[in-house]
């Protein structure tokens, strides 16, 4: 039940509409500015349309891509066991766990209505930032969501999320490691590479199959 709470309102928070902010920061300000574009797509009518369903669906991974530092949650999920693995794999891994997360927010925020987002504060640590915020849903409920971000490059990104406490990166952690223990890395790869054939949004934008070349991650898989 977490585990879905957590994936729907990660992927939520990407275009709630933002309401009014206790605080203004850096980080506050580049996950603001990206939602707005965001919330933009969702309300052009013309992009709406069925026949540019690619188009919409790569302008928001685009935007997704800007805020999440894939490869970085890629690693911190994997936990030790991305210190085994060669460059060749890590590419492979961060561009299935990636890819399969962004059809993920991508299908989570078509169906968007309405839920907006409450900026707390920011606590920034050397080169680390906690960025608080609270998701309102439309019956009033306040669902706290604290980002971890990362700067690199001039810009933040977040590497992590806690919702109501439960690190985003910690559950990923333990699905996989689980399935490693009991089968192996490999057959994690496979799982990964089931999902993404399997979802709609990677076949919608022409992704299906492809992970030859780091992209960006789903849902892990589930574990009894």
């Amino acid at each position: 039940m977490k585990r879905r709470l957590a994936r729907a309102v990660l992927a939520c928070v990407l275009v709630v509409a933002v309401g009014p902010s206790a605080w203004a920061g850096p980080a506050t300000d580049q996950i603001r500015t990206r939602v707005d574009r965001i919330v933009k797509i969702l309300e052009d009518s013309d992009l709406q349309k069925e026949s540019r369903t690619k188009e919409r669906r790569s302008a928001i991974r685009q935007i997704a891509e800007e805020i999440f530092d894939f490869t970085e949650i890629s690693q911190r999920s994997l936990g030790r066991h991305w210190q085994a693995r060669t460059p060749a794999e890590r590419a492979e891994f961060a561009a299935l766990f990636g890819g399969l997360l962004s059809d993920v927010y991508i299908s989570r925020i078509e169906a968007y209505s309405g839920e907006r987002i409450l900026y707390v504060s920011e606590a920034v640590d050397g080169e680390y930032v906690t960025v608080r915020t609270r998701i309102v849903t439309k019956q009033g409920t306040e669902i706290p969501v604290d980002y971890r971000m990362l700067r690199r490059d001039d810009r933040w990104r977040v590497f992590d999320a806690s919702i109501e406490g439960v690190s985003l990166v910690a559950n990923y952690r333990a699905q996989f490691n689980a399935v490693v223990q009991r089968s192996s890395y490999q057959d994690l790869v496979t799982r990964l590479k089931t999902r993404q054939d399997e979802s709609p949004s990677s076949r919608a934008t022409g992704r299906r199959g492809d992970t030859g070349q780091p992209k960006a991650p789903p849902p892990p898989p589930q574990t009894p």
